[in-house]
């Protein structure tokens, strides 16, 4: 299961990029994974919607120079929290994750995402999103995201 924050407001645990080809954009930096995976980026477009994004990487590729399976979906589940963010108002976890893989993307392309939360009830969000480098559609997801109570860190058990 994944856990993140629930807006796309300024917190402690949000970066906002200054300079570059992300200035503008944020990034989580409460989970250690995404970070080490990424960076992946999220913002809010002018139309009103959430959009995710990443510039594909030499790390970020499988043995056959293209863009590892497993970073499509990390991506994905980064992009479900951001997508989803407004609509949380409480920490969340992925309890159910689909997706299909629709074509590769290699090192230096811009991987964008859209989605939208298509319900939201009392405990649980069922969010779907699209990948796409320019034109070319790349992955699509769907998955179940449920709130939670925020807990804190508690000490390791005895050994």
């Amino acid at each position: 299961m994944t856990t993140a924050p629930s807006t796309l407001a300024t917190r402690p645990d949000v970066f906002t990029a200054t300079e570059g080809e992300f200035a503008g954009w944020r990034t989580w930096t409460r989970d250690t994974f995404e970070s080490n995976n990424g960076p992946f980026w999220h913002k809010v477009g002018e139309d009103g919607r959430v959009r995710t994004a990443f510039r594909v990487e030499q790390k970020h590729l499988n043995g056959l120079r293209a863009l590892h399976g497993g970073c499509f979906m990390t991506f994905a589940d980064y992009s479900l929290f951001a997508i989803a963010s407004r609509e949380l108002q409480s920490p969340a976890v992925t309890v159910s994750f689909a997706s299909e893989f629709l074509d590769a993307a290699f090192e230096g392309d811009l991987i964008e995402c859209t989605g939208e939360v298509t319900r939201a009830g009392g405990s649980l969000l069922f969010v779907r999103g699209i990948m796409h480098c320019g034109a070319k559609p790349l992955f699509t997801f769907s998955g179940t995201m449920k709130r939670v109570k925020r807990r804190l860190p508690t000490a390791s058990p005895p050994a």
